[in-house]
């Protein structure tokens, strides 16, 4: 068990966006759920608590009412390894969601994700501070961030 877990507090829908979660991510499953009883303050029947893994990190899923959303203060970052895994993750978690740029978005729950293809993260990472330069430049005129795109701002083309 991982000492921290993070905890996302949904209204009615931690059910729903956890299906969805574990339906993306490989190595993914749900652990346990717990029920609202009789002593409430939920309807007695309904999921109060679900206990998940994405990718193999646990993750709760509360379903704590409508006092408080989402928003861009906290994102859940993905470390993907191709294009193509970015342009998967970007498409299944943009559905009724909104994309966002730099690689951010907020899928349909409201929740901020942030989809970084690791190579992003090793151009960014370069001592030329002209090369991080161009590479940010680009980057922030990117929505889904496009490992092409970031390679050729590295290289001045």
């Amino acid at each position: 068990m991982q000492k921290i877990t993070p905890c996302l507090w949904f209204d009615t829908q931690a059910e729903e966006a956890v299906a969805h979660y574990t339906s993306i991510f490989p190595d993914s499953r749900v652990v346990d759920v717990q029920r609202f009883g009789e002593a409430g303050p939920r309807e007695a029947g309904m999921v109060m608590l679900i206990v998940f893994e994405l990718a193999g990190q646990e993750f709760q899923a509360l379903n704590g009412g409508p006092e408080f959303t989402f928003n861009e203060a906290l994102s859940l970052s993905v470390d993907c390894a191709s294009q193509e895994e970015v342009d998967e993750l970007w498409a299944r978690l943009t559905e009724g969601g909104e994309p966002g740029p730099c690689g951010w978005l907020k899928d349909r729950f409201g929740v901020s994700w942030q989809i970084v293809p690791s190579r992003l993260t090793e151009l960014m990472s370069d001592p030329d501070a002209a090369k991080v330069a161009r590479v940010t430049r680009a980057m922030l005129g990117m929505g889904k961030i496009d490992i092409k795109a970031a390679e050729d701002a590295y290289e001045g083309r």
